[in-house]
């Protein structure tokens, strides 16, 4: 028996030197504010001079993360790639609410089974995702990026990092014209305390 191939699309846009990462929780509201800038980051910095590339960090306490992180990696296996998968971004922020539970532990996602977590999905969406979130061996990908944030120290959602250098000064609620200057200007590395 053998296995279908499938390709996860990396979610990067822009081909500039300049390598601007953001870790997002798909749920966590500020999150989402950072996801609705960052096409307007890549449009005002130039794709020319920046590359965008989302890194999905799925945190259990946003209690359906791991199942929305897993639609958006299988959306990116799909037609479209990394655009369909940045579709399915959109649906859960424009209806992050009703992928959340309330303070975390209530309300009526309690009663929701991730099978109508993923139909809800595909509704908002327009997105079949069951197919590709059955990919067996789609957890690889999503490793992957658990993986790639717990080496650099990820905790936060949003963190940000500019060519490999996290920027703890940089918020998801600054203006897009504040991050285009942060990008656009030398990096200055943290200096340790203590």
């Amino acid at each position: 028996m053998t296995t279908a191939s499938w390709h996860a699309d990396p979610l990067t846009w822009g081909n500039g030197p300049r390598i601007f990462e953001a870790f997002l929780e798909p749920t966590c509201p500020y999150s989402v504010r950072a996801f609705n800038k960052l096409d307007e980051l890549l449009g005002q910095a130039g794709e020319d001079k920046i590359t965008v590339k989302i890194r999905l960090q799925s945190q259990p306490w946003h209690m359906y993360s791991g199942v929305l992180v897993r639609c958006i990696i299988a959306a990116s296996t799909l037609e479209g790639g990394k655009e369909t998968a940045k579709k399915v971004m959109a649906a859960i922020a424009a209806h992050r609410e009703e992928f959340e539970f309330e303070r975390h532990a209530g309300g009526p996602n309690m009663d929701v089974t991730p099978n109508q977590i993923i139909e809800r999905l595909e509704g908002y969406s327009g997105v079949k995702l069951k197919e590709a979130f059955a990919i067996p061996d789609l957890d690889r990908e999503i490793k992957w990026h658990c993986k790639y944030a717990r080496q650099n120290g990820i905790h936060v959602s949003p963190t940000f990092m500019i060519d490999g250098l996290v920027q703890s000064d940089m918020s998801s609620g600054d203006e897009v014209g504040v991050w285009v200057k942060i990008v656009a200007g030398p990096l200055t590395p943290a200096m340790p305390t203590g």
